[in-house]
């Protein structure tokens, strides 16, 4: 018997036919997180560069590239870089403004004492790099954008002046402050105790600690001696 006779018989299979290649994965839609993170990170980048350059040198096209987006995703946002620098200093705003717990925790055991704790916590805010940065960007344009000095009042002044405000009316009530109308007068406060140490700061000749604290509490007293009943 020949060995092809003793060899079993092969089975023919028709080939397999290729795996087609698998599908691309598209990228799904970014979630509410990822937009909301996008966002920010391009407000951050355009304040940044506002801040460093001033509104008339920052390029929309540089910020763009800085955060890894085009000019047209830019744009679908924030129609022009006017839009965009309103939109950058309300972020800013936002993120130095004082949170109602610190508000609220410069009320102390005096009134003396509450009202300066109040006045230096509105002078911290110009006191960073970043604050003193912004307030100096907001004071140059405002005569192109007027409407930012109300941001950032809005923002940044206008809860400390109502919480102080609330104050003024409770010592009004109690006898001890006569004050027709306490929101004018802590907006008069903080014209009269905290503008002019910050109007130091902001043209580089901050005073120091000591003379700030100084001028502050002479201010106080002052605004309390013409506050009392007569």
């Amino acid at each position: 018997m020949g060995i092809s006779q003793s060899m079993p018989e092969r089975t023919h299979r028709k080939p397999s036919p290729p795996k087609s290649a698998a599908a691309p994965v598209r990228a799904g839609r970014p979630t509410r997180e990822q937009a909301r993170a996008r966002q920010e990170a391009l407000l951050d980048c355009a304040l940044g560069h506002f801040l460093e350059k001033g509104f008339e040198a920052a390029t929309i096209e540089a910020i763009a590239a800085d955060v890894n987006m085009t000019k047209r995703t830019v744009y679908a946002r924030y129609t022009d870089k006017s839009a965009l620098f309103r939109a950058a200093i309300q972020r800013g705003t936002e993120r130095l403004a004082a949170t109602p717990e610190v508000i609220a925790a410069t009320r102390a055991d005096g009134l003396e004492e509450t009202l300066v704790n109040i006045a230096e916590l509105r002078i911290a805010l110009v006191s960073t790099p970043e604050g003193t940065k912004l307030q100096r960007l907001i004071n140059t344009e405002s005569y192109r954008f007027p409407d930012i000095f109300q941001t950032y009042y809005d923002i940044a002044a206008l809860p400390t002046v109502q919480f102080l405000a609330g104050i003024l009316e409770n010592e009004t009530a109690a006898g001890r402050l006569a004050i027709d109308d306490p929101l004018l007068a802590a907006n008069v406060f903080m014209s009269m105790v905290v503008s002019g140490p910050v109007r130091f700061i902001l043209s580089g000749n901050d005073p120091g600690r000591e003379d700030i604290d100084r001028r502050v509490r002479f201010a106080v007293r002052l605004f309390l001696k013409g506050a009392e009943p007569r």
